[in-house]
């Protein structure tokens, strides 16, 4: 095991990390009943990963515990916040414990809440697209200016190409598929991936474009959860957050709106167009697996879909 210190100077705890992985390989009592004893309580988000509140130093903090730690999560995480340490938009980075197998991370712990609570839907989107831009334009270096997003286009078209398919064609007789491979149909038909995989300047991105993620201090806009940073460009980054299927409860003219802001223009528009359907189509293919219990997402992302086609 090896331990990353900051800028900050900040030491993991040790003792506590160990404790933490202890009682979590034995059991949901044991856990609980270790947070209520060293004063720790659990967050909401962090994906599959544990993420708690610890306020017993000077500092708050915020700590992760990984489950998930493939394609270089918890390394795109700590490089992801230094990234943004500079701009006061994002956790510090405090400390690393960089286990073998159970791997931690500390971060500063943000007083905010979520962005749309606190801001209306065309302010928060703005100073979505303005943090997001600014993330953009910091220089693209070290580990993350080689690793592409974990979600990134290339990955989208794989499900569209390859995943999708396959699923579809074992599905036969199911009412949904023949609208389903005509959709597909028609995004082949658009040579939407051809355009897509044509190089296109690189930019910082989180990879990670969900609404939950945003937050607000009453002054700042806040971002959090770094795990899929890498490269992408404007344009799919752009599509990324307006077909997120957490943006549809963001009307669309507001999107429409911001799109200048999120880095659209004339030069990158047609790309911006091919991402925006694919990344939909994508959220299509997800939906459509859980289609008989997420029975009213699919039904809205289906006509989503359709409407970016027409």
């Amino acid at each position: 095991m090896t331990t990353m210190a900051s800028h900050r100077e900040h030491t993991a705890p040790t003792e506590l990390i160990t404790a933490l992985r202890a009682a979590r390989a034995t059991g949901s009592d044991a856990y609980a009943a270790l947070l209520r004893e060293r004063g720790l309580r659990a967050l909401d988000g962090g994906r599959n990963n544990q993420v708690l509140a610890w306020d017993a130093t000077g500092t708050p903090t915020c700590i992760k515990l990984y489950t998930n730690t493939d394609r270089q999560r918890v390394h795109r995480e700590w490089h992801g916040l230094a990234h943004a340490a500079q701009l006061g938009c994002a956790p510090q980075p405090l400390w690393l414990d960089d286990h073998p197998n159970h791997p931690a991370l500390g971060m500063t712990l943000l007083p905010a809440a979520p962005l749309l609570e606190v801001l209306d839907p065309t302010t928060a989107i703005t100073a979505l697209a303005q943090t997001t831009r600014t993330l953009q334009n910091i220089p693209l270096t070290g580990p993350l200016a080689t690793l592409e997003r974990i979600d990134s286009i290339s990955h989208y078209i794989a499900r569209l190409t390859d995943t999708w398919p396959a699923q579809l064609a074992n599905a036969p007789d199911d009412p949904t598929t023949a609208d389903m491979l005509a959709l597909l149909n028609r995004w082949h038909a658009s040579r939407d991936a051809e355009l897509l995989a044509k190089p296109a300047t690189r930019v910082y991105s989180r990879g990670d474009a969900n609404l939950l993620n945003w937050l607000h201090d009453g002054k700042n806009t806040l971002v959090v959860d770094f795990e899929f940073s890498g490269y992408s460009d404007p344009a799919v980054d752009a599509a990324d957050h307006i077909e997120h299927i957490s943006a549809r409860t963001i009307p669309n003219h507001i999107w429409k709106n911001a799109e200048a802001d999120l880095g659209i223009t004339p030069t990158n528009h047609t790309r911006f167009n091919a991402a925006q359907r694919t990344t939909a189509l994508r959220w299509l293919a997800i939906l459509w697996k859980q289609r008989h219990n997420r029975a009213d997402e699919f039904t809205a992302q289906h006509k989503r879909v359709q409407a970016l086609f027409s």
